[in-house]
């Protein structure tokens, strides 16, 4: 009986010892559209032997989730709230390590012809004067402020539109469907769209200004401010993905023949 135990406790000390490392980041619902998270997080599970548990949210979310100490990274796609969020010592450093571009989508007939528009601002501006149906996140997000900070540019203010303007406060798959579904303009990132399965008549129908330039960087929690933060492992992905096999994984993602991510992490 005695031999029994034994064997018993030792089998649930190997099984234990064989689970794998687990750690929680929250990323962009951008990204997790995209669907590289696919593509990396077995990667990830096979070289370093961990689990990592993605919150998919918003970028404004994924701060308050980090702020809070409720997941040991983030991967967000908004420079000026990632600064804040470092200068609150909120997270050690930021890390940049891929980029795409934000793209405007539209009906095929493209009513405000924004296809002609020479600048991502001009294109804004050929939507609110036609008042024509354009969907915004809504959500805080970094596509959602990104938004918000063209309108600026453009001389407008998002918040005195019509009817014609409609924030859904949704993640960027719902929004992209709401957008289909009323036949909308919308500003999306590429990675999105390209993976984006319910067109129906949208059309990408801008893109090339060099303002719509959408980095994705890295932010590991300070452990500092919260002592249960596993920056050990929050480190240790963030060697992965810097990695040459990363590099190749995220560079080599296409849909179509495109390519949805550039990796820029400097070495």
């Amino acid at each position: 009986m005695k031999h029994l135990v034994l064997g018993v406790v030792a089998s649930a000390v190997m099984a234990t010892a064989s689970f794998a490392e687990e750690m929680k980041m929250a990323v962009t619902t951008s990204f997790h559209n995209s669907g590289l998270a696919e593509i990396l997080l077995p990667e990830i599970k096979k070289d370093l032997d961990l689990d990592v548990q993605l919150l998919v949210v918003g970028t404004g979310q994924a701060i308050r989730l980090g702020e809070a100490g409720d997941v040991d990274a983030i991967l967000v796609h908004s420079k000026k709230a990632e600064e804040r969020f470092l200068a609150g010592g909120n997270g050690t450093h930021r890390r940049e390590i891929m980029y795409n571009d934000f793209v405007f989508i539209g009906p095929n007939a493209d009513g405000a012809g924004i296809a002609d528009a020479e600048t991502a601002v001009d294109a804004l501006q050929k939507v609110a004067g036609a008042e024509a149906l354009f969907v915004s996140r809504g959500d805080d997000s970094g596509t959602h402020k990104k938004e918000l900070s063209l309108w600026a540019a453009a001389g407008l203010d998002a918040g005195s539109f019509g009817d014609w303007y409609r924030a859904v406060g949704a993640g960027m798959g719902s929004a992209l469907n709401t957008a289909a579904g009323m036949n909308a303009y919308i500003m999306a990132d590429r990675a999105s769209w390209l993976n984006f399965g319910n067109k129906g008549d949208l059309a990408l129908l801008f893109s090339g200004d060099p303002v719509l330039f959408n980095q994705y960087a890295y932010l590991p929690v300070n452990p500092e401010k919260h002592t249960h933060a596993k920056n050990d492992l929050a480190m240790k992905l963030e060697g992965w993905l810097v990695s040459d096999k990363a590099k190749a994984l995220i560079n080599d993602y296409k849909i179509n023949g495109e390519t949805l991510f550039v990796f820029n992490a400097k070495q």
